[in-house]
Parts: C-alpha cells; sequence; structure tokens
C-alpha cells in the first residue's frame, strides 16, 4: 500500500513537472493565442477570406481539368458576373459543379444517370430546372444554380456545404464540402481573366 501511494504521487509530480516544461516555455513564447480547430483549414490565398470565409471543412478533392474543364469554370465565373454576384458565389457554384459532374456537361447517361439529371449540376426537367436544352447550356445551368442560391437567406454566412446543399437537396449533403479549396482557387486564378 505504502509502495502504491509513493509511485501516485510521484506520478502525479512527474505530470505536473512535464507539463510545466513543455506547457510553460511554449507559452510564454507565443506572441498571439493560436486558436485551434482541427475540421477548418485556412486557404493559403491572399483573399482567401473573400472565398472562403470561413476556411474549409474536412478533407479536400482536387482533380485536374482537362480544357472543356476549364472552359466551364470560365462559364460558370462569366454567369456569376453577368447575374451581378460575388466571387464566394462562384466559389459555391463550381464546387457544386466539382461534385455533381465533376465539371463536365453531362448528357443523359443511360442506366448510369440519376434520374433525368443533365449538365454541370445534375439538374433535372422534371424537377423544373429547364429542358434538356437549356440546363446542357452551362450559361443557363449556372444562372439557375444562382437563382436558386439567391432565394437561400444568409447564404453568403452560410458553410459552402450548406449552400449548395439547400439550392441542390442531394443524397449526400456533406459531399460539396470537399471542393471548396480547388473552387476558391480557380475563382482566384480566373476571376480576373
Amino acid at each position: 500500500m505504502n509502495t502504491m501511494l509513493r509511485k501516485s504521487v510521484l506520478g502525479v509530480a512527474g505530470l505536473a513537472f512535464t507539463g510545466g516544461v513543455f506547457a510553460g516555455p511554449i507559452a510564454a513564447h507565443a506572441a498571439e493565442p493560436v486558436h485551434a480547430n482541427p475540421a477548418v483549414v485556412q486557404a493559403d490565398k491572399p483573399d482567401s477570406g473573400k472565398l472562403i470565409p470561413h476556411g474549409v471543412q474536412g478533407a479536400q478533392s482536387k482533380i485536374g481539368l482537362n480544357d472543356e474543364q476549364t472552359g466551364n469554370v470560365k462559364a460558370i465565373i462569366a454567369a456569376t458576373k453577368k447575374a451581378g454576384m460575388p466571387e464566394r458565389a462562384a466559389v459555391v457554384s463550381i464546387a457544386t459543379s466539382l461534385q455533381e459532374s465533376k465539371l463536365e456537361n453531362l448528357g443523359h447517361l443511360g442506366d448510369k444517370n440519376d434520374h433525368d439529371s443533365l449538365g454541370l449540376f445534375q439538374q433535372r426537367p422534371s424537377s423544373g430546372w429547364g429542358s434538356p436544352e437549356q440546363i446542357t447550356d452551362p450559361e443557363y445551368s449556372t444562372t439557375a444554380f444562382l437563382k436558386g442560391l439567391k432565394q437561400v437567406d444568409g447564404w453568403q454566412d452560410m458553410p459552402l456545404t450548406k449552400a449548395a446543399q439547400t439550392v441542390q437537396v442531394s443524397a449526400y449533403p456533406d459531399a460539396y464540402a470537399q471542393w471548396e479549396q480547388q473552387a476558391a482557387d480557380l475563382v482566384a486564378q480566373y476571376w480576373n481573366s
């Protein structure tokens, strides 16, 4: 009993000493407090506050883009500007299209098709998004998506995935978040070009 009590006291003292050595000097040299949130990673772009105001959520995905996909990025940005919406709306739109179609203007996919979903945003004629011809037009489909986004109260202050999900009503609502960094990078690259 005496030996157990002595080991416990020495163990507590050792923890206190170790905590003082490691926590003390690090805390003493910190110029500013550090606020850590393991689920949020800040973007390293200078204008990331405008493009990713809340930091990205979760692990990020990235794909290489071909000329067609890059053209669709530019079409989404042009439609966003034409609608008079800010860069953040283009980030939400591009991330949504990355999730829905990998920025490919999809036609009817036969048995692989998700109902009658078409185009960059996998919009459905049967759900009132427009005709198949309209939905497969990048400007029209982006404008339709942005019209839906404008109707979401406070979309600018929402995490990307919530804003996108409110418009899209996807079976996988959290999937949009994985594309936020690439979407922001694309907007930063092409917004002023």
